[in-house]
């Protein structure tokens, strides 16, 4: 089986930097704006950005019913910061749309504002070696997590990582750090998940 193709979705936010952690694991990653695009990957990344923006441009590109689809047929997904708000299911104080993949209650910009942001040192669950370097800009955390959503990692007693199956989100940008110990973690689901998505 080839390499796995790793999407970032193009549409706003930190988009470069992920892709230059990825170039840097010597991953196939590209930018994903159409849905075209979305069927030639393996896994998506949403990167940080303005959470009500991209949900809008979700919709105009025509993007959220296969971004749907490919999640119930197993496609990896792991939404930053931003993303992470597209990806719950719940957002706290807000009817803002979401995807509502992510069985988590979120709220928006928990930890302050963008001259309250932070480098936090965090113990994941799972990930192993030295605490990971949480860089929190505006941040969400997470307020509730149930079903099969677990959280990995807390801060000052509320959730900033959490897992469910194949689906990963942060508060933080790994992104934004030379660590690239979470972008592997993903690449990890995604190439567990392969199997199953070759098969449908």
């Amino acid at each position: 089986m080839s390499s796995p193709v790793i999407g970032v979705l193009g549409l706003q936010g930190d988009v470069e930097e992920h892709l230059v952690m990825l170039a840097r694991l010597k991953v196939d990653a590209r930018r994903v704006k159409t849905a075209h695009e979305l069927a030639d990957v393996d896994g998506l990344i949403i990167p940080g950005g303005e959470s009500t923006t991209v949900g809008a441009m979700l919709n105009r590109f025509g993007l959220t019913k296969p971004l749907l689809e490919r999640v119930g047929n197993s496609m990896p997904v792991w939404g930053t910061c931003m993303g992470m708000i597209v990806m719950a299911e719940h957002v706290v104080d807000s009817e803002q749309p979401t995807l509502g993949i992510l069985h988590i209650d979120v709220t928006r910009n928990a930890f302050g504002r963008q001259v309250e942001s932070a480098e936090v040192p965090l113990t994941i669950a799972g990930l192993g070696g030295k605490p990971f370097p949480g860089v929190f800009i505006r941040a969400p955390w997470i307020e509730r997590a149930r079903d099969n959503a677990k959280i990995m990692a807390s801060l000052d007693g509320k959730g900033v990582m959490v897992r469910q199956g194949n689906l990963l989100g942060t508060s933080f940008h790994p992104e934004l750090t030379d660590d690239p110990r979470i972008h592997k973690l993903f690449l990890d689901l995604v190439e567990r998940a392969r199997p199953a998505l070759a098969a449908r």
